[in-house]
């Protein structure tokens, strides 16, 4: 999925860009960008880029990269934000109805469909008593409402909450590695202290994010977005993204959970900042 390029230097030419325009999306703007903005915040996001683009008074960089930031916003509202491996946390008004321990055959529908999904790989969820629902094109802002358009057709007007959360793994020199789902607002601080927290050699200031084994974020930019509380959300983070925190003796943590990772299916912790809902 395609979405506002997060590498550094593309960041950087983004700052630029934003800088020469105010108008245009901003890094500290966080909803406007964010993994949870609007359909009409995007669809604005991408009409400034667009006149950005067309104006003659900016420079040929400038329009070459506004063109590539709409087209990034355009794909987005197209193909949704849902990806293989996310997780979805549904919760149905109702589902704390007692039910006998021993017969899970009367739990209700509303108590089955109260349980963590996993996007599959078509961009879809099956949900108990629903079947499979769709995803594509659906946009994280969106999905309270999708859902109860697609539960409602089982049960009369439902109130359905639902909360988004990330699949990624942090390793190294943290107490806890492994692999977390972490909700799209939380901190990236959060996403190390789920895991335990950093442990006494940790190296924080080489801490990186990296993406299919390579890195995404690091350096100044990494430090600066920890020290003014940017989210996941913010930071564009996807399912399967990494936290590495190296560090003396667990310098080889990362690699032996990433090994291991490839063999075994290792559960995930499912992380919420306070409560659920």
């Amino acid at each position: 999925m395609l979405y506002l390029r997060t590498r550094p230097v593309a960041l950087a030419a983004l700052f630029w860009l934003c800088a020469a325009h105010p108008g245009a999306a901003q890094y500290t703007g966080g909803m406007s960008t964010g993994l949870r903005a609007s359909r009409p915040a995007l669809d604005s996001l991408a009409q400034r880029f667009e006149a950005i683009a067309r104006s003659e008074d900016s420079s040929a960089a400038t329009r070459d990269g506004a063109r590539l930031q709409a087209a990034a916003v355009r794909a987005r509202l197209a193909a949704g934000d849902f990806q293989a491996g996310d997780r979805i946390l549904i919760w149905v008004d109702g589902a704390d109805a007692a039910v006998e321990p021993r017969a899970p055959a009367a739990r209700s529908i509303e108590q089955q469909l109260s349980d963590t999904f996993t996007v599959g790989m078509d961009r879809d969820v099956t949900l108990p008593a629903i079947g499979v629902v769709s995803l594509s094109g659906v946009l994280r802002s969106e999905l309270p409402a999708h859902l109860t358009r697609a539960i409602g057709r089982f049960i009369m007007e439902p109130v359905v909450h639902a909360r988004s959360l990330i699949r990624v793994s942090v390793v190294g020199a943290v107490a806890k590695p492994g692999f977390y789902g972490v909700p799209v607002d939380a901190m990236l601080s959060d996403a190390l202290m789920v895991a335990g927290g950093p442990v006494p050699d940790a190296k924080l200031r080489d801490l990186r994010i990296e993406r299919s084994g390579k890195p995404l974020w690091r350096g100044s930019l990494l430090q600066r977005a920890l020290t003014e509380g940017r989210t996941l959300d913010e930071m564009n983070l996807r399912a399967g993204d990494q936290f590495v925190v190296p560090g003396g003796k667990h310098a080889d943590t990362y690699a032996t959970v990433r090994t291991v990772s490839v063999l075994l299916s290792i559960p995930i912790t499912i992380y919420t900042l306070t409560r659920i809902f």
